[in-house]
């Protein structure tokens, strides 16, 4: 059974594919798009529409007030890997392998022989069947060989980093906790083209790759989803110069604005390309905010507790 969360979010998608498929129109009809956001250790509290006091989130506070808000959502894990398996395949980590080593779960670290298994369905599997155009965008962390990227998952491309920020050296992470030392990597596909990532340029870029994506297939005619995994807010809360002291709540708050602005580019793409009433478009984070990290980290409001715990703010999320 999987986690209500990602059941809710597989059925609806494929109770709309159904819908447009039921109606009897040609396989050229008019489709439904999809844009998938899913942030990094973003806890409940972390937006201004949710009662942060010093952080601005004026796009996902416009998306809060024009769409559907899911006040009592649940991540499918406390901790990324296992969340991520859930949100792509609509399953409990545990039945993909991916829940851990432990009986407090895990992630892939940046050694990690395993991921995704190739016989799960993503629903870019089953959206690629349908004639979609598919792209990742992002954090992965589902495995970093070959055959356990996002190409080996229904994705026609990926560009982004294969874990988290802070499992290889860069100009904002220099102190590693994990096994291996080496330069953080973005990948294009299967290929590594930039080693160590420019963080200070990361986000921009993603933005940059999903707006030709849309706007490519929407002159196209073509149906597309977009699964857009945000390195942020994932410490060491890196932000490009434009952001920087940006927040009253420092550098984690900068890195919180600069995804909400990247996220009002995002929407902006989408009208101008003249889909955004033909998309519909989902935001939510892994799991909740890495508390230990202190002012580094960030607040699940209301909630007890954060990340890596199955407490309220562990996997209550926006």
């Amino acid at each position: 059974q999987a986690p209500a969360a990602s059941r809710a979010a597989l059925a609806a998608l494929g109770l709309l594919l159904h819908a447009w498929d039921a109606r009897g129109h040609p396989a050229t009809a008019k489709r439904p798009n999809f844009v998938v956001m899913f942030a990094d250790d973003m806890g409940f509290g972390d937006m201004s529409c949710n009662g942060h006091p010093t952080i601005s989130t004026p796009s996902l506070d416009r998306m809060a007030a024009e769409g559907m808000r899911f006040t009592q959502w649940y991540s499918g894990f406390h901790v990324c890997s296992p969340s991520r398996a859930s949100m792509l395949t609509g399953r409990l980590p545990v039945r993909s392998g991916c829940a851990g080593r432990s009986w407090t779960g895990g992630v892939f670290a940046n050694i990690a022989k395993g991921g995704l298994p190739s016989n799960e369905t993503t629903f870019a599997n089953i959206l690629r069947d349908q004639g979609y155009a598919t792209l990742a965008v992002g954090k992965w962390h589902l495995g970093h060989q070959p055959q356990f990227l996002p190409t080996s998952h229904g994705f026609d491309e990926y560009l982004g980093i294969p874990y988290s920020v802070d499992m290889g050296h860069s100009a904002w992470e220099s102190s590693l906790r994990h096994k291996l030392q080496v330069a953080l990597p973005l990948m294009h596909n299967t290929t590594v083209i930039e080693q160590p990532v420019d963080l200070n340029t990361l986000e921009p870029r993603y933005v940059q790759k999903v707006s030709d994506f849309v706007r490519a297939n929407a002159q196209a005619a073509k149906p597309f989803m977009v699964y857009l995994a945000w390195s942020h807010v994932h410490v060491p809360d890196f932000v490009a110069p434009p952001f920087c002291n940006r927040s009253l709540r420092g550098r984690f708050g900068d890195a919180v604005e600069e995804m909400d602005s990247h996220i009002g580019e995002v929407m902006s793409v989408l009208k101008e390309s003249g889909v955004d009433d033909n998309t519909l478009v989902f935001f939510t984070s892994d799991n909740g905010p890495w508390l230990i990290q202190r002012l580094a980290g960030g607040s699940s409001g209301p909630f007890f507790e954060g990340k890596s715990t199955t407490w309220e703010g562990g996997v209550r999320v926006p």
